[in-house]
């Protein structure tokens, strides 16, 4: 590999760990702040202790939401015949994403680091009209960008809501008063207050790392891809007769549909299905591991394999499949075997982002945490105001992972301490300015990242 290439390849690497530590500190707030602010836990322990669960979190959260990032650029767009279009596109993804995460930390708002890497993803993605080869919008995968979009979109929504209901439930059913009233300066609370706080903050650590962290892990994915296609399009621990045996059973059961019911573009899908079933079947003809395949064609057998599953599932999701339901339950899981060769990541890429995140998570946490702690009510939060925020924000994040889905901390806690604060006065116990920045923060952070992340990749390729 030429000089040049490996120097690019460093950069960007190292770029994808600054965006996780950034990510770390950035989102650590969130975690902590309600620990911090009812003095429950010393703020040093505390960073320590959420620094130490968003590492395991990371180590134990799999790849979904890091393939879900991946995906969000078509293959196509992913790896150029010319590397240094790829290296212009990862620069101004994760140039953009850290600009804004680094302004917004900087003035102490809790904005979305999800939000901020979907923005820069698409803005990459509508650069390509402007380009003379343009793509226009097959440069950008929409049916995941609007799954992505709807899991932003609500996540605010439901961390407010579900923190009002919360706190209801907790008004029911516990009915000492200490743990609604503000935190004296100084005091500890008593040590079950403490031992509910520290489950709830470690819970929003660890589901943290396990979602956030995926991101940081299919950034690095993405770049291994997009700069050494031949080395990592494929997992070299894969058997690949036994995906093939996957790509035959799932090539069986689609035959046993009735093509006649389905519509247009599930059509294309069922064909496109089998052409790319054929090219497998024949480029790993007496072979076993991917070592045996020519660099050159690994990236075709990803393409493939990406191909028919998602096709197959896009087929299964529009309804028209003509399986029992046996059937297609058992198509799925085929689906979800062939997949086993294309989501993956090395163990040093999964423990890399770990450390990134649960240092940047000891670092650089006082700005936002004063923020969530202080300034979104009117008051100080109550000891049950910070457990169901934290409770409501750990559910949310965990339920997202199990998806697959990138979803936002930040938007999950910081509007259930809004919530939070509502259930017990309404409207006006929150901070109406404070409030403002943070939707205002909520809102440009799209528009700003899709045109700052458009703009460089256009400047840096035409520079490359």
């Amino acid at each position: 590999m030429a000089t040049s290439l490996i120097i690019f390849l460093v950069l960007c690497i190292v770029l994808a760990c600054t965006f996780e530590f950034v990510n770390g500190f950035h989102d650590t707030a969130n975690a902590v702040a309600t620990v911090i602010y009812t003095n429950s836990m010393k703020p040093t322990v505390a960073v320590v202790y959420s620094g130490i669960l968003n590492f395991i979190g990371v180590l134990t959260g799999g790849i979904a939401v890091a393939m879900g990032i991946v995906n969000l650029l078509p293959m196509e767009v992913l790896v150029d015949s010319n590397v240094y279009h790829g290296i212009a596109m990862i620069l101004a993804l994760l140039l953009s994403a850290i600009i804004w995460n680094l302004g917004t930390w900087y003035f102490g708002l809790p904005a979305s680091s999800s939000h901020t890497l979907i923005g820069s993803i698409l803005g990459i993605g509508l650069s390509f009209y402007f380009l003379p080869d343009s793509i226009g919008g097959g440069a950008v995968n929409w049916d995941k960008a609007k799954d992505t979009g709807m899991a932003l979109l609500i996540s605010p929504l439901a961390g407010f809501s579900v923190a009002i209901a919360m706190m209801f439930l907790f008004k029911r059913l516990v009915k000492n008063e200490f743990i609604y009233k503000e935190p004296i300066p100084g005091k500890m609370p008593p040590i079950w207050v403490r031992m509910l706080l520290w489950l709830t903050c470690g819970l929003v650590s660890f589901f943290h790392g396990q979602n956030d962290g995926q991101k940081g892990v299919g950034l690095v994915m993405m770049i291994l891809i997009a700069i050494l296609p031949g080395y990592f399009s494929l997992d070299g621990n894969v058997n690949l007769q036994s995906i093939n045996a996957n790509v035959n059973t799932i090539e069986v059961m689609m035959s046993k549909a009735d093509t006649t019911i389905l519509s247009g573009k599930e059509l294309k899908l069922y064909r496109d299905l089998f052409k790319h079933g054929a090219h497998f079947s024949g480029e790993i003809t007496g072979k076993t591991r991917s070592e045996e395949i020519a660099m050159g064609s690994r990236f075709d057998l990803r393409k493939d394999i990406v191909k028919i599953t998602k096709g197959a599932e896009k087929i299964i999701t529009g309804g028209n499949l003509s399986l029992s339901a046996k059937e297609i339950q058992s198509l799925k899981g085929e689906i979800k075997s062939a997949k086993k060769l294309v989501e993956y990541a090395p163990s040093w890429v999964i423990m890399m982002i770990s450390v990134s995140l649960g240092l940047g998570t000891m670092i650089g946490w006082k700005r936002i945490v004063k923020t969530i702690g202080e300034k979104i009510g009117k008051q100080h939060m109550s000891y049950a105001q910070g457990a169901s925020a934290e409770i409501v924000a750990s559910m949310g994040i965990g339920v997202a992972t199990a998806y697959g889905v990138p979803v936002s901390t930040t938007h999950m806690l910081s509007s259930g301490i809004m919530g939070s604060m509502v259930a017990k006065k309404g409207l006006k116990n929150l901070q109406r300015n404070t409030i403002v920045n943070i939707v205002l923060a909520w809102v440009l952070t799209l528009p700003v990242t899709i045109v700052l992340s458009g703009a460089l990749f256009l400047l840096f390729r035409a520079i490359l």
